[in-house]
């Protein structure tokens, strides 16, 4: 049974059934992408950066290298249950976008990884304002799968039967939110880094089934879903009878800083 928790949209909570797979299963994050954003934020050694819908933690573990103190908060406890094997070093708290758990000006920098489609733009805004310091930033980070080979596109075609008005990582209807007037936060700045993540047929299932929109059908839906992703693989040229499955991305990065009041 899925549950609902009324500070998030109701198909996040498929992210609490789906941690394991979305661990084992998700790309990393190209380390230029990282770079790049690390710049941009101006963070570092002495710096404090907050990380909103973390998740497993694997954007929190890209972004070790800047050497800032890192919080996460994440909703979803099965997340969180991940986050804690995996991270153990950074502390993650329950909240969300809307309603962060820290004090007004406590960050220098706010990131967000896969996430930020899923929040209410102008109140996540609002309140990412309030928890950082003046002139600080915030940074926007998707992987966004690209269609380049066949295999990939179907695979999306598959996903999106069951998508209707679920939010979307593909969808950039947020950025109004930032060319709203009063909007906290300066011009959105963008670059873009593509790469492939190598995987395992097997993997590439459980990538599909920790989809939110997936993760919260039926087991028996679930199953269904599974066997044409494993026919898709074992069909299409690209893909068949190989043991390693190269999954095309674009990992984009975005980037302002909050205004003075």
């Amino acid at each position: 049974m899925v549950r609902r928790d009324p500070r998030t949209h109701p198909r996040v909570w498929g992210f609490h059934a789906a941690a394991d797979r979305y661990e084992r299963s998700r790309p990393d994050y190209p380390a230029a992408a990282v770079r790049r954003l690390g710049r941009a934020l101006r963070v570092g050694p002495g710096t404090i950066v907050v990380e909103l819908g973390s998740g497993t933690g694997k954007f929190t573990r890209a972004i070790a290298p800047w050497g800032a103190a890192r919080i996460a908060i994440e909703p979803t406890p099965g997340m969180r249950r991940v986050f804690r094997d995996v991270v153990p070093d950074v502390p993650v708290l329950d909240g969300t976008a809307e309603a962060i758990p820290l004090p007004r000006g406590f960050a220098d920098a706010v990131v967000c990884a896969q996430a930020f489609h899923w929040f209410r733009p102008r109140p996540a805004l609002a309140e990412i304002a309030r928890v950082l310091r003046p002139g600080g930033g915030l940074g926007l980070v998707w992987n966004t799968r690209q269609h380049t080979a066949p295999f990939s596109r179907r695979i999306t075609e598959l996903i999106d039967r069951y998508r209707d008005d679920t939010p979307s990582g593909r969808d950039r209807r947020w950025r109004a939110a930032f060319r709203a007037p009063g909007s906290p936060f300066g011009p959105l700045h963008r670059a873009q880094v593509r790469h492939v993540h190598r995987t395992s047929p097997a993997a590439v299932v459980d990538r599909v089934l920790s989809v939110s929109v997936i993760s919260v059908l039926p087991r028996a839906e679930q199953r269904r879903v599974a066997a044409e992703v494993r026919r898709i693989l074992r069909t299409e040229p690209g893909t068949r009878g190989r043991a390693v499955v190269k999954l095309p991305y674009t990992t984009e990065i975005f980037w302002a800083r909050r205004r003075a009041r």
